[in-house]
C-alpha cells in the first residue's frame, strides 16, 4: 500500500487535530469502513473512511493520486462516528 501526502497539511492536521498523517495510514492495516464522501461541491472524489490505529477510531479521508492514497485529513472519531465503525466491528 502506498501513501502520500502534503508535508504542510500534515503538520496543520497535527496542530490541529493531534493525529499525523504516517499515524493515519495504520488504519488500513486493520478493518475499516469506507464511503465516497457525495459532496457535489468536491473537484475529486473523496473516500471516508473510519478505522482503528493504536486503540482509537479515527475519521480519515483520502483520495487516490494514481496507485496512493494520497491522505487529505485526519482526527478522532466523533461519538456517533464510534457507534458506526463499532455496530460493524465491535
Amino acid at each position: 500500500m502506498e501513501f502520500e501526502w502534503d508535508d504542510n497539511k500534515n503538520q496543520e492536521n497535527i496542530k490541529k487535530h493531534g493525529i499525523s498523517f504516517k499515524r493515519a495510514t495504520k488504519i488500513f492495516l486493520g478493518n475499516v469502513l469506507e464511503w465516497i464522501d457525495d459532496r457535489t461541491d468536491l473537484d475529486e472524489e473523496r473516500i471516508i473512511v473510519l478505522g482503528r490505529s493504536e486503540r482509537t477510531i479515527l475519521y480519515v479521508v483520502y483520495t487516490w493520486r494514481g496507485n496512493a492514497r494520497r491522505i487529505i485529513s485526519a482526527r478522532r472519531a466523533t461519538k456517533n462516528e464510534r457507534r458506526k465503525y463499532l455496530a460493524v466491528y465491535p
